[in-house]
């Protein structure tokens, strides 16, 4: 490239003299610019194109001094699950950025929200109960990353909650928004308290818990947030029978955005592995989610929330706890969490067979 390229709000995107690749065409796209200006030499752009000729990609066209970037087309290859690793890798950095430099700078929610645009323009085939295998090796390396990485997928399963629950398309964004900055809070306080891996003290829950509280007052008076993106910072913590902090509010007081995150943010938390508590099975925590919706969840959100994640994976193969790998054949509408299993040819009825469970999602 003959210049930099610059974001909306002025940060330097891509500098001078990078060769364009396929990933670079897609943050291009991301962040909606439209040309970029190369080296004029009919070399240096077949060169570049050339190199990314066994990628099954829509075609780049290419108009010297220009080059435009392609509209993705709706199919699944190895472009477009890279495509979706990177953006929410990118998505994991920003965030990260974003709490390390809270004291000093803003927090740019236009960034954030073109970022989380892309994501979920990549996000057709991301069920909750599933992670990427790159992306799953990443948290299995790093669980001091946990935060972030959980912060994005609560994002995700709240956008997709919001939908399944039929809240208006254009609301969409916000509620991303809301399970992406539910934790915000935390960046205010002492990174060493929330990695601990001892039992906190009792200072240390308390201050914790003052997480709401500052995630509130950070987000309190950012005009491109609406107030159910600030109360889901304050409130997902909140229970429905008032068990819940940090102020014991009950039923219809708790806004729907974090009654929405609370689903989400608890169902992540339990799935993923922790600095101080390895990953449980899906299965067994949407299990414990619906004993949570008896006074602590909203119930019919976590109806939902079990029917659809599982309806995602019919067909799927999985291990089953006892060791043994099979694939889905058949779910009972009452029992969306303990499906029929085919294991060589013999169905295992797992609604009959409770001391058995789907221990992981291994694929279609």
């Amino acid at each position: 490239m003959e210049d930099d390229v610059h974001t909306m709000l002025g940060g330097i995107l891509m500098q001078k003299g990078r060769m364009l690749s396929v990933r670079d065409l897609d943050v291009l796209d991301a962040f909606l610019i439209k040309s970029v200006v190369i080296v004029s030499t009919s070399h240096t752009a077949q060169a570049e194109f050339s190199a990314t000729a066994e990628v099954d990609f829509p075609a780049a066209r290419i108009s010297e001094p220009t080059v435009e970037t392609p509209k993705r087309k709706d199919h699944v290859n190895s472009a477009e699950n890279i495509g979706f690793v990177e953006a929410w890798m990118q998505m994991v950095n920003l965030l990260k950025n974003v709490y390390h430099t809270l004291g000093t700078s803003k927090i740019p929610i236009l960034e954030l929200r073109q970022q989380m645009e892309w994501l979920l323009a990549r996000s057709k085939h991301y069920s909750p109960l599933t992670f990427h295998p790159q992306i799953k090796a990443q948290l299995h390396g790093d669980v001091t990353e946990y935060l972030y990485h959980k912060s994005v997928a609560v994002a995700l399963t709240s956008y997709l909650l919001g939908q399944w629950s039929s809240f208006p398309a254009q609301e969409g964004m916000q509620i991303a928004l809301a399970g992406l900055l539910h934790d915000i809070g935390k960046a205010k306080v002492d990174e060493d308290i929330w990695n601990k891996r001892d039992s906190l003290t009792d200072r240390e829950r308390v201050e914790i818990r003052r997480h709401t509280h500052y995630g509130y007052e950070l987000l309190r008076n950012v005009p491109a947030l609406n107030d159910g993106v600030k109360l889901a910072a304050l409130q997902h913590h909140e229970r429905m029978d008032g068990s819940g902090y940090p102020l014991g509010i009950k039923g219809e007081q708790i806004h729907p955005y974090a009654r929405i995150v609370a689903i989400a943010d608890m169902f992540h938390a339990m799935t993923q592995n922790r600095v101080y508590q390895k990953a449980s099975s899906p299965y067994v925590v949407l299990e414990q989610l619906k004993e949570e919706s008896f006074g602590k969840l909203n119930p019919e959100m976590v109806r939902i929330f079990n029917h659809k994640v599982t309806q995602l994976h019919q067909g799927s193969f999985v291990k089953l706890s006892d060791g043994r790998v099979g694939r889905i054949v058949f779910t009972e509408h009452g029992h969306p969490t303990r499906p029929w299993v085919s294991v060589d040819g013999q169905i295992v009825q797992l609604v009959q067979e409770r001391h058995i469970w789907i221990d992981e999602v291994i694929g279609q």
